[in-house]
């Protein structure tokens, strides 16, 4: 992690410490699990005694922002994890109304954040959904459809930062831990499907061209048509799965009559 604090100059307190790093967090600058430097090295960040960064990050984990780990070190907590919780993540993946209902919510939602991020992304904000889109390319090419499936997420991740929303960040992050932590196990199946990979990545492309452009409407668009693709591909990568299962339970029956 580089010097991402910045120094204090004026009365040292903790309460600015705690300030800063609430402000990282809540900026997703600071991310889930993300581990913080050390104690000296933060005291020489901020240019406060140890004392003072000590008394900021009781307050911090007083406030479960941070949590340390004996013999390990301070981390961020797992804010985000929050919002959805194991159980709940658990019954939106076996009901499909649900799974239906936050593929309509992203639908809308990622739209807008690519019509921000078409907005109000910066040069660096650019460079790094550059570098997503070459290493996604990368995977693309070599057939690794898990690489891919990895990079998907980070991208829509990276479209959110770029918004320079707060809530739409947090919002977002939270949406997509259904998919990193591999919840929506059904999702996977559409990369089996005929011509869907190559799809996908066109519809990537055409979203990172569009911010890069600065066409936040063409953006908004291309991220639309994106979440529409994948709902009608799971929907009939569901059907086509139930066909099959059909199809086997017939021949096994005939075969044992």
């Amino acid at each position: 992690m580089g010097d991402i604090f910045s120094r204090i100059e004026h009365s040292r307190t903790a309460d600015e410490v705690v300030e800063q790093i609430e402000s990282l967090i809540l900026e997703g600058v600071l991310r889930v699990g993300d581990r913080l430097p050390g104690e000296r090295e933060l005291s020489r960040q901020f240019h406060v005694s140890r004392p003072i960064l000590r008394d900021a990050l009781k307050a911090l984990e007083a406030r479960g922002l941070i949590a340390a780990r004996h013999g390990g070190g301070t981390y961020v907590a797992d804010v985000i994890g929050q919002i959805f919780a194991p159980s709940v993540m658990e019954l939106i993946a076996s009901h499909p109304k649900a799974v239906a209902d936050y593929l309509e919510y992203r639908r809308d939602i990622e739209g807008i954040a690519a019509e921000y991020a078409a907005r109000r992304a910066t040069e660096d904000d650019r460079a790094l959904l550059g570098e997503i889109m070459t290493r996604m390319a990368l995977a693309h090419q070599s057939g690794d459809a898990g690489a891919e499936s990895a990079i998907d997420v980070e991208f829509h991740s990276a479209v959110g930062e770029c918004a320079h929303n707060i809530i739409l960040l947090h919002t977002l992050r939270s949406c997509y831990r259904l998919l990193s932590d591999g919840i929506l196990r059904n999702r996977a199946m559409i990369y089996h499907l005929p011509g869907v990979r190559e799809r996908i990545f066109e519809q990537h492309r055409a979203i990172h061209e569009a911010i890069a452009a600065r066409q936040p409407a063409l953006a908004r668009t291309a991220a639309v048509e994106h979440i529409d693709f994948v709902r009608n591909a799971m929907a009939e990568a569901e059907r086509t799965g139930d066909w099959q299962r059909v199809s086997r339970l017939r021949l096994k029956q005939r075969s044992s009559g």
